[in-house]
């Protein structure tokens, strides 16, 4: 397939290189200036593209961005591109970072937020996987406890689509309902970072409860940023899955 992505931070660059692997055809644009993108660029193994040309000719546009900088994009970048490109957010709202968006503060489900900013359908996926388990959890498939990937979307086969994508990258893709239900795997909810396999993950979708997470999520930030030295990776896990009752403790 041919694949755009914006952004080529921890998780935009991880899937560029990924799907790079899988033999797909990607090009890659981030706020650098020319030399560094490029740099960039060869670094993933992949190409380099302007912002206007990342999204041309290609199947699938994937936006790896903070979701305070969604809205900074050109209000006519996707304004050519093709009803029939599926474009991927894989944003995750945290108000340290991404500022107060009052909208997604009083409830509103990030992803249908970003899909108003667009004007245009999105699904999401590649949001509930730490960077460093996107970079190094992949399994083959059929693999015992391969880690699993929510997609949530209103169009079944953009959904099957990028869910393929996801088994390029090494995990299995669980279907978690339209866009509107995607809440159940951002911040705070038990299928956030917990690298739960296809059953677990089921689970933990059905667990979340939405008027819960934005605390949970605030309160992992403030829990792990007040210790002492940042904790490793499983530490970070260990963490999270601790904080739903019903998600296994340790592999």
């Amino acid at each position: 397939m041919k694949i755009g992505i914006i952004g080529t931070g921890a998780i935009g660059g991880t899937i560029a290189k990924k799907m790079a692997e899988a033999g797909h055809e990607v090009k890659v644009n981030n706020t650098d200036q020319a030399d560094k993108l490029e740099a960039r660029a060869e670094e993933l193994g992949v190409k380099a593209a302007t912002l206007e040309n990342v999204v041309k000719d290609v199947d699938v546009i994937i936006l790896s961005l903070p979701t305070i900088a969604i809205p900074t994009l050109p209000k006519d970048l996707l304004a050519g591109v093709p009803e029939n490109v599926i474009v991927v957010d894989t944003s995750n709202y945290y108000p340290f970072r991404d500022a107060d968006i009052e909208e997604i503060k009083k409830g509103k489900v990030e992803s249908i937020w970003v899909s108003e900013q667009l004007g245009r359908p999105v699904v999401k996926a590649f949001n509930n996987l730490l960077a460093e388990t996107l970079a190094n959890g992949g399994k083959n498939s059929g693999a015992e406890d391969r880690i699993a990937m929510a997609v949530a979307g209103d169009d079944p086969q953009a959904k099957k689509v990028i869910a393929s994508l996801v088994n390029d990258a090494g995990y299995d893709a669980v279907d978690s309902g339209r866009l509107s239900e995607s809440w159940r795997h951002q911040p705070g909810t038990p299928a956030y970072c917990t690298e739960l396999n296809e059953e677990e993950l089921k689970q933990a979708l059905s667990d979340g409860v939405k008027e819960a997470a934005p605390s949970l999520r605030d309160k992992a930030i403030a829990d792990l940023s007040a210790l002492p030295s940042y904790p490793s990776h499983p530490e970070v896990v260990e963490y999270n899955r601790g904080l739903f009752q019903k998600n296994p403790k340790s592999r």
